[in-house]
């Protein structure tokens, strides 16, 4: 079988509390915690299907424990054995409230009284904290805990001295009852011919046809989904996003790996069920795109995941550039053959990665907190260092997963070639839009099955949302390597990209079409053939300069890539990106100074310094912006002053203040950060003595008290008790 039953071991569930230390004396204490644990169980709904006869016992026999505690609250005098038997109750009681909670957590049926095992309310609420199938395959280790338990019970109540307490004769009828309940329970383990029990195998079976390439037969599926209670799409979609978070919670865990991975075999069957059985999904208002992550995996603060899987990172290392990375994902970057910082276009100077130490231990705090395992470095051998983004499935080749993968395309893409209303082929974009949002299997099979060209015809459509979908998809697709060849390569789809960007219906769609043509200028070849389109370059600038946040950003970085080649610099320049830059500097200072660095770099000065007030921004930037921010617009500031001569230096120093903000970075910055503004302050001293820049290479070393006092016949003014510029190198 593709996913045998040994496969999902018991999982490892909350730890209870540890129990109160009781004295001889906290009886009534004791009593209380009793009754409060019991009634919270009682508290909790049983489950309307899975584990419900588990749950529902379990419940019972808490809620007449709980008049039971009551009883013993009024008494005042308890024998050793009877605390010490209390006592081993409050510790198991503990247990049974995690047992019960971690069950009932996952779904209630509103018709708890109706006693046939599968009739389901269609409109069963579903929790955040678990999925309906993982319960099932567990199904069998919970129910063998639910008997150890019960067991437990029938022990600490068959010696529980009741004899010897002043108890009402209705207690100790009842204290008899809850015995007998329990001793008629001891043989019940997991009754393997039990519904859930066929279902289970029914399930199991089916995974293993889909592993072995055979189609499911839909009225077997639609059983097994309609017995769960998936009986709509977006109960599934409910469903996938349960799994996920389960799959999330088990890479965490080293020695759970291979569920982890088993887990997507699940993810694929229900993404492939919800399509064949309750159709492609409407279109939401607004659905997102690969990047940023389709929901927030247990609220991962967003400076703790990774730019590039956007994961929780566990080993954040920082490159060159001073931006944070995991460790596996930027080495997978760089090892096929990227020499550039992902988030920043800037070219990595060195290879080597700096343990981020600090970030790591605030990561581990968090996951404490979270009671979620922080492993170390290296801990999980078998996980994917690629997952892409999106809590989906892990990259490493899960064999069913990927068929039922293959599967779903092949039924989307065949009900988009058979489909003549715009509305279903909307909704079928929208769902090939979502499933190339999953992972990077998902992505190279609907590539690989010629989705691009039934897209194509769809990035002109009049309707907007399917002009947005189709693009969208695109968009998704470009994230795999091989597939932004594919996308150049197919004849149009690059030629259709460019229109949407230029004249799309919404600017959710030129936004989009901008962050594919970033996408794609990951690629130094199709970095230089995207700048050398003049059509490209204006639609982006025009973007930048014209759209909303989100776009505008888009827009940004993509011209922050093609900023890096020289031959694209001109054609931003004859765009007025100089201009676009100046204006949008304070809503997306990082991306702004970059863009001007890199402009500045590749032959752009002229055009940098005719821009007005321009130095006085940049100035601007390095007293309140990031420390990336701080960083690009003092490399940005060096290279001006250098090229631009006295006069671009003497504007710099006449701006008020800016000497004190340069040693701020100095001190405060980033590594490049303060190697450049030392460099800068020591441009102004020597301009301030008199001296011109090129003169610096054979001079560079001046006493502290003749530029101090040269200083003064330019209106400089230095810190006082300042170390020496030199001292700090370049």
């Amino acid at each position: 079988m593709a996913v045998s039953p040994d496969v999902f071991p018991p999982r490892k569930r909350r730890q209870p509390a540890p129990p109160p230390s009781f004295c001889s004396s906290d009886e009534k204490l004791l009593l209380q915690s009793l009754l409060l644990v019991s009634q919270e169980i009682c508290s909790l709904r049983p489950l309307g299907f899975l584990l419900k006869r588990n749950t529902s016992s379990i419940i019972r026999k808490s809620r007449l424990l709980s008049i039971v505690f009551e009883e013993l609250l009024r008494l005042t005098v308890f024998p050793p054995a009877a605390l010490v038997c209390l006592e081993e109750l409050y510790i198991l009681l503990t247990r049974i409230k995690a047992l019960v909670e971690d069950s009932t957590s996952t779904i209630n049926d509103d018709d708890d009284d109706d006693d046939d095992h599968h009739h389901h309310n269609n409109n069963i609420p579903t929790s955040s904290s678990s999925s309906k199938m993982w319960l099932l395959l567990q199904h069998e280790s919970i129910s063998n805990s639910f008997h150890d338990l019960n067991l437990d019970l029938f022990t600490i109540l068959d010696i529980f001295p009741s004899q010897e307490l002043d108890l009402c004769q209705d207690v100790r009828e009842l204290l008899a009852l809850l015995r007998k309940h329990c001793f008629a329970e001891k043989g019940r383990a997991y009754p393997a011919d039990s519904p859930d029990a066929h279902l289970r195998i029914q399930l199991l079976d089916m995974l293993d046809s889909i592993h072995r390439e055979i189609i499911p037969d839909p009225s077997h599926l639609a059983h097994i989904f309609r017995s769960l209670g998936l009986a709509d799409s977006t109960s599934c979609r409910d469903e996938i996003d349960s799994l996920q978070r389960q799959h999330h919670l088990l890479q965490l865990q080293a020695d759970r790996a291979k569920s982890a991975a088993d887990i997507t075999a699940l993810i694929g069957l229900v993404r492939y069920a919800k399509c064949v059985l309750y159709g492609a999904s409407a279109t939401p208002g607004r659905s997102p795109r690969a990047t940023p992550p389709a929901h927030d995996d247990l609220n991962i603060p967003p400076d703790f995941r990774c730019p590039i899987s956007l994961d929780l990172m566990r080993d954040p290392v920082v490159v060159s550039t001073g931006q944070t990375y995991d460790r596996t994902s930027i080495v997978a970057w760089m090892e096929s053959g990227h020499n550039t910082c992902p988030k920043t276009g800037q070219s990595l100077t060195h290879a080597e990665l700096i343990p981020n130490r600090a970030l790591q231990n605030l990561i581990a705090a968090w996951c404490r907190e979270q009671r979620i395992p922080f492993l170390p470095t290296g801990a999980n051998p078998n996980e994917s260092s690629s997952s892409s983004s999106c809590g989906g499935a892990p990259a490493a080749l899960n064999k069913t997963a990927l068929e039922a993968t293959k599967m779903t395309v092949t039924f989307l893409l065949s009900e988009l070639t058979a489909s003549q209303a715009v509305e279903m082929a909307n909704r079928v974009v929208h769902e090939l839009r979502i499933l190339a949002k999953a992972d990077s299997d998902s992505r190279a099979c609907i590539a690989e099955a010629g989705a691009l060209p039934l897209l194509l015809k769809f990035l002109g459509s009049e309707q907007p949302s399917l002009q947005v979908n189709a693009v969208t998809t695109i968009l998704n697709l470009s994230i795999l390597e091989a597939n932004k060849t594919r996308i150049m390569e197919t004849e149009g789809v690059l030629n259709g990209v460019i229109e949407v960007l230029r004249s799309g219906a919404t600017w959710e769609a030129k936004g989009n079409a901008a962050a594919t043509i970033f996408s794609l200028t990951g690629v130094h070849a199709y970095r230089k053939r995207l700048g050398r389109k003049a059509r490209v370059v204006k639609a982006l600038v025009d973007l930048a300069r014209d759209g909303p946040g989100g776009c505008k950003r888009d827009a940004m970085v993509a011209i922050l890539n093609l900023a890096w080649d020289r031959e694209a610099v001109g054609k931003l320049i004859e765009a007025r990106v100089v201009d676009v830059v100046r204006v949008v500097m304070g809503e997306l200072p990082e991306e702004a100074v970059t863009i001007l660095e890199a402009v500045v770099r590749r032959g752009g000065l002229t055009a940098v310094a005719a821009a007005y007030h321009v130095v006085e921004q940049l100035a601007g930037v390095l007293r309140e912006g990031s420390d990336t921010a701080r960083e690009s617009a003092a490399a940005t500031l060096v290279n001006m002053c250098r090229k631009g001569g006295s006069e671009m230096v003497g504007a710099l120093a006449a701006v008020a203040g800016v000497e004190r903000v340069i040693w701020e970075v100095m001190g405060m910055g980033t590594g490049r950060g303060r190697r450049k503004a030392a460099t800068l302050l020591r441009i102004l001293r020597r301009w301030a003595a008199g001296l011109d820049e090129a003169d610096e290479t054979s001079s560079t070393s001046y006493s502290a008290v003749n530029i101090s006092t040269s200083s003064s016949t330019r209106g400089i003014v230095l810190p006082a008790n300042s170390p020496t510029v030199e001292s700090l190198g370049q």
